[in-house]
């Protein structure tokens, strides 16, 4: 039986673009919505600042225990991906009007670029929850949305390679 669970968990594996294009399909191929929001500095960021280029937005919050657990993993990408054009981008919402993100995540040792005040960019994703990550491929796509809070998670490498193609 653990034969079985290790191949099929192999052809799992192997078949995530597929799972990709179909997560894409199901999506009816959704263009990402553009926005422009600022950083804690006020300097703004517009999603069209990246045309061309895969993009990976994680929605999150400094409140959310499974952000903290998942940030770690993506943080991990993030710098193994760096001699590439990837951007990955955070973006805080529902948060305390106390609350530093940016710095949140400077003092964890999480380098992405990170907007602030995104309560109006989840609507137009429709994000229910944190931690939501959302991969966008070159031509602007939505291809994968993801929950996982699991910083291992092979899938969310798998997905990278899959928008840097």
């Amino acid at each position: 039986m653990k034969v079985f669970g290790s191949i099929l968990g192999m052809l799992i594996l192997l078949m995530l673009p597929l799972h990709v294009t179909h997560a894409a399909a199901q999506l009816n191929e959704s263009v990402a919505a553009n926005f422009t929001l600022s950083t804690a500095d006020g300097e703004h960021v517009s999603l069209s600042d990246y045309a061309g280029k895969p993009v990976v937005i994680h929605f999150w919050a400094t409140w959310c225990p499974y952000c903290k657990k998942l940030q770690p993993g993506l943080e991990k990408l993030r710098l193994k991906y760096q001699h590439t054009d990837l951007q990955m981008i955070g973006i805080s919402f529902n948060e305390d009007a106390d609350a530093n993100p940016a710095q949140s995540l400077l003092d964890r040792g999480v380098g992405m670029i990170t907007l602030v005040k995104g309560d109006k960019v989840t609507e137009l994703y429709e994000v229910k929850g944190t931690p939501t990550t959302v991969f966008i491929d070159r031509s602007g796509h939505i291809v994968w949305i993801t929950h996982t809070a699991d910083p291992n998670d092979v899938n969310l490498d798998k997905a990278l390679q899959y928008i840097l193609q």
